[in-house]
């Protein structure tokens, strides 16, 4: 899951870390907002290192992307841990002077917040209210327990410990609009050898096809990753996510068998591997030399068309996606038609290749043609956008809210 953690200004913010610890180490992607009275006990640096995830207060960064509404737009689920007297009185009021307050006001995830102050503040009328307030509105409110405050103090108030915030926040979650839903991604690029050493390819780095192994999962899914070439890295953050099973591959033969293989039980199929399209007619034991005279031509044979032979073998009631990469032309949209209606897919995500776009990029720019030729989507961004813009399009085909 996307999960935001809002961190404000209580000494019991030292907890929070193993709060992100543990969600992090659970799987979870993990983006800390800390209030700037927060920082006066915990520092940036350590939340970008627990979480994995550069860190801001500020409403003015990144405003490009708009992260003041975009981070509450991603969640999954926000938690608050410490939330203060002063926060939860913003929450009920709705302000948004900050960046928590705006990512608050942003979001229709769950919110779970776990407060902590002394037992005077926690008991008075105005606290007393504004949690009321809260409640009414669906936020889940875990705590405070009763122990020992700063100061010497002991009393209801102190932060619930982090097992337990991550426990009734995990709870308050449900499984997702594809829950119980059996995914098949594949990612990356095949390889196809000509000797020992050598091998057709393409630069397909395999971010994009994680990304949406990683929001299908996200969304309550079990998913199986048909992981051919990728980049270093790649598959780090899928891997730690427990619905998520990795099969890696090599060549084109190998990802059509575990593509069939996943595709059996599955009731989406998402093409996302950049497969190649010939492979050599003989394959040299051993490697091809200069000395040995000049290769004047390789012979090559066409592979399998894996997508159009899922569709082909597609289950009633299984939705089958394909991916398309194409160079940006005024021709590419209908390039994309002709070819999803060749391939029989319900869904084809066009996506733009080129120099610097599209393979190996950070972001990529796609449109979604459904089943009538009709572009039912279209995203540009960074690749986690694109997927849940494909997830979008694939839940709305097959009638998910």
């Amino acid at each position: 899951m996307f999960i935001v953690v809002g961190v404000t200004g209580g000494i019991a913010a030292y907890k929070s870390v193993q709060l992100v610890r543990l969600l992090v180490q659970a799987g979870h992607d993990v983006h800390v907002v800390p209030t700037p009275d927060s920082l006066r006990f915990i520092g940036l640096t350590t939340w970008e290192a627990i979480s994995r995830n550069p860190v801001t207060t500020s409403v003015h960064d990144d405003v490009a992307q708009v992260r003041h509404v975009a981070l509450g737009q991603s969640a999954d689920l926000v938690i608050v841990a410490p939330a203060t007297a002063n926060t939860l009185a913003a929450m009920a009021a709705g302000l948004a002077s900050d960046l928590l307050g705006t990512t608050l006001l942003a979001t229709t995830a769950p919110v779970v917040v776990a407060p902590a102050m002394h037992t005077e503040m926690w008991r008075h009328p105005a606290t007393t209210a504004n949690v009321a307030t809260l409640r009414e509105r669906g936020v889940v409110v875990v705590g405070p327990a009763d122990g020992p405050l700063t100061g010497g103090d002991s009393g209801p108030g102190r932060l619930s410990e982090p097992e337990d915030i991550v426990a009734a926040a995990l709870a308050a979650v449900s499984g997702g609009p594809l829950d119980g839903l059996h995914v098949a991604v594949s990612t990356g690029g095949t390889r196809e050898p000509l000797d020992p050493v050598r091998f057709l390819g393409n630069r397909s780095s395999g971010r994009q096809g994680a990304e949406v192994a990683l929001d299908a999962a996200r969304r309550g899914a079990t998913v199986t990753l048909v992981a051919a070439s990728v980049d270093a890295g790649v598959l780090d953050g899928v891997a730690a996510h427990p619905r998520v099973t990795i099969v890696n591959v090599e060549t084109a033969a190998q990802l059509g068998e575990a593509m069939g293989t996943a595709a059996a039980s599955a009731d989406v199929v998402v093409m996302v591997a950049a497969v190649a399209d010939y492979r050599a007619a003989s394959v040299s034991e051993s490697k091809l030399r200069k000395e040995d005279g000049p290769l004047d031509s390789i012979a090559l044979v066409p592979n399998d068309d894996i997508l159009a032979g899922l569709a082909a073998a597609r289950r009633p009631g299984q939705t089958v996606v394909g991916f398309a990469a194409e160079t940006a032309d005024d021709d590419l949209l209908e390039r994309a038609r002709r070819k999803r209606e060749r391939k029989g897919a319900d869904l084809l995500v066009v996506n733009e290749v080129g120099w610097d776009t599209g393979f190996g990029a950070g972001g990529n720019t796609i449109a979604v043609i459904g089943a009538d030729g009709a572009v039912v989507a279209e995203a540009t961004g960074s690749k986690a956008v694109v997927a849940r813009a494909v997830w979008d399009a694939i839940t709305a085909v097959r009638g998910i809210r």
